[in-house]
């Protein structure tokens, strides 16, 4: 946590590396690019997709089980067979997200009545903060974060928020800064997670409105692992640098790959769906050859499975293979 300064103001600690300052360079000038996607033909349909996706991403990082489909007929108002809290889970995200736009992001009021939406029904005090101390526990039952002393919160978030207000940096380091500090000081019973990536959206859609077509919570997903070794790292150095990189890296790779998607899909738009899925994904391959499958489907609007499907196509037909383990390997366009 960041300490208070002779002025009494509140300054998060944190280092801004070399390695992110052109990384924000890069993340412009991405952001151009794919906001071409979103005003083209099938700018509407990715934007539907992805607020699916990211229901599904931001509830399965909390071990919601829903799949896609499931949610799809969550939201179409039809029955679904499953637990019921999940259920309510994919609502209240849903309801969330539909108002993020309405949302002022450097409103603590606004955040609480987030919150609110997202927990409904899940809390015994949804849009309020916690009245109990907490820890956050790991897989094994070990206490891995004490949470400050609930007294302390609402001075907590406050001055967070000033901050926030106050603060010249880029928002893109005041969403990475912000998302970190608001984990660690842990202001809600249940739901920190799932607000804290909302809000990152926010104060990247109040930035470029591009981000809410392609929020950060689907790219946390696909990396959930690194994601929680960035806040580990973090609060080792004692200040949010390395999540900074992290989520910096993620976002650049993440637009990267969508742009090429995209060159791909208008270098050969006469072509049927299926061809053009391969072109998007050797196209990809080429210019990223250590993207995961998640990633290339978060980039190209697929499933997972539709691009194992693809994937085994491509390498059918000996026009790539994989060199290397899953995790630490590389894609290889062959020709």
């Amino acid at each position: 946590m960041g300490k208070k300064m002779s002025s009494r103001k509140y300054i998060p600690p944190y280092k801004v590396s070399g390695k992110a300052m052109n990384m924000i360079a890069e993340i412009a000038a991405a952001i151009e690019r794919y906001r071409i996607i979103l005003e083209g033909p099938d700018g509407v349909r990715l934007r539907k997709i992805n607020h699916i996706r990211t229901i599904r991403g931001t509830t399965a990082i909390e071990g919601n089980t829903l799949t896609e489909a499931q949610i799809t007929d969550i939201l179409l108002g039809k029955r679904v067979v499953g637990p019921q809290r999940e259920i309510d889970e994919v609502k209240g995200a849903h309801a969330a997200y539909e108002a993020i736009e309405s949302f002022n992001p450097y409103s603590m009021d606004d955040l609480l009545k987030a919150h609110g939406l997202m927990t409904k029904g899940l809390v015994d005090r949804p849009g309020k903060f916690r009245n109990c101390n907490v820890g956050v526990i790991d897989g094994a039952g070990n206490v891995v974060h004490m949470a400050p002393p609930f007294a302390n919160v609402p001075s907590l978030v406050k001055d967070l928020f000033a901050w926030l207000a106050d603060s010249e940096d880029p928002v893109l380091i005041k969403s990475c800064v912000f998302h970190y500090e608001f984990e660690f000081i842990h202001p809600f019973p249940d739901g920190n997670g799932r607000t804290g990536r909302l809000w990152q959206t926010a104060l990247l859609g109040s930035w470029r409105n591009e981000f809410y077509g392609a929020p950060v919570e689907n790219i946390v997903w696909a990396h959930q692992q690194e994601y929680y070794q960035a806040i580990r790292a973090s609060t080792a150095a004692g200040e949010c640098g390395p999540f900074i990189d992290f989520m910096l890296d993620k976002i650049l790779r993440t637009l990267k790959a969508k742009g090429k998607a995209y060159e791909a899909t208008d270098k050969k738009s006469s072509q049927k769906s299926s061809q053009k899925s391969d072109q998007k994904i050797l196209s990809i391959m080429k210019s990223m050859p250590d993207i995961t499958m998640a990633d290339i489907a978060n980039a190209t609007g697929l499933s997972v499975a539709g691009v194992k499907k693809n994937i085994r196509k491509l390498k059918d037909a000996n026009l790539i293979r994989r060199v290397g383990p899953d995790k630490g390997g590389h894609w290889e366009v062959i020709g």
